[in-house]
């Protein structure tokens, strides 16, 4: 199994570490899908970060989605809880990281990929809104009900909170600030310590699976 995008996505990030939480093994080609759009495009025409070659040579994209084949392929290992209050929660906490995260690419995009004369205020201003409110959310979920931080309790909600959280640090560090977010900011921190997070550090390396 191959792992195809790099570790300065949260998308490819949230896979990569969970994988490893799983024990499933996999290589992982830290490719852009900017600068390597062409070598990109042979392994997954679409171009698409993360993708996922299975072994059988099937091509899977969207994070969501190969991390429900990841967990098919652990089972009876899981990051989901397995009762129904537990995987609502569960549930929740996913959807306003990951809510964060696409209006956080979004500001990256609007900043980056178009030009300066052509950036949209009311938008920018719209999604930043929305990528605050995701956090501010998330923040007070986390400050209310702590999320485990460890390699053996961590589940997907805390995996997604906190590389979401470091990838809008980096990305907008005078939105995402741990002043402003500090239950955020203080899970995050624990859990960036936590081995599997380690093996896949935020930026552009390859990532190096941990011996169990």
């Amino acid at each position: 199994m191959k792992l195809i995008g790099m570790l300065d996505s949260p998308y490819v990030r949230r896979v990569a570490v969970s994988m490893q939480l799983l024990g499933l093994r996999f290589e992982h080609e830290s490719l852009s899908v900017f600068r390597g759009f062409a070598q990109f495009q042979t392994i997954n025409p679409v171009v698409k970060a993360p993708t996922f070659v299975c072994d059988d040579g099937t091509v899977l994209m969207d994070s969501t989605l190969i991390l429900d084949y990841a967990e098919a392929l652990a089972r009876p290992r899981s990051l989901m809880p397995a009762d129904m209050p537990g995987l609502q929660r569960e549930l929740r906490l996913i959807g306003l990281a990951l809510a964060a995260c696409e209006k956080s690419v979004q500001i990256v995009y609007e900043h980056n990929i178009r030009p300066a004369e052509k950036l949209h205020a009311p938008w920018l201003e719209r999604v930043t809104g929305q990528m605050l409110a995701a956090l501010g959310a998330l923040d007070a979920e986390v400050a209310a009900r702590p999320l485990a931080a460890t390699s053996a309790t961590m589940m997907q909600a805390g995996v997604t909170t906190a590389v979401v959280w470091e990838f809008a640090r980096q990305a907008q560090p005078e939105l995402a600030s741990p002043a402003a977010f500090p239950a955020l900011a203080a899970f995050a921190a624990q859990a960036e310590q936590v081995a599997q997070f380690k093996a896949a550090p935020h930026g552009d390396g390859t990532y190096r699976h941990i011996a169990e």
